[in-house]
């Protein structure tokens, strides 16, 4: 016996009309899903939030700064 296992998960996601308009549009264009242009985006957006999760590990050693400081300095400097 085969057993064909599904690897992907269903959910369902509630769009503005326009929203949704536009998305028909695209994926008629494209010949491809709603489901797949959905997926692609989520891909890019969590990629784009690895990069920022490297970026703040790479910052980690820097100091912080409260907002107070900053602007007491901008004030000593002249700036303000």
């Amino acid at each position: 016996m085969v057993f064909c296992m599904n690897t992907t998960k269903r959910s369902t996601i509630y769009f503005d009309p326009e929203i949704h308009r536009a998305l028909l549009l695209k994926a008629a264009q494209a010949d491809r899903s709603i489901s797949a242009l959905v997926n692609d985006a989520v891909k890019r957006s969590l990629a784009e939030d690895v990069e920022d999760l490297s970026a703040f590990d790479e910052r980690d050693a820097e100091p912080n700064l409260s907002f107070e400081d900053v602007v007491k300095d901008l004030k000593r400097s002249g700036k303000l």
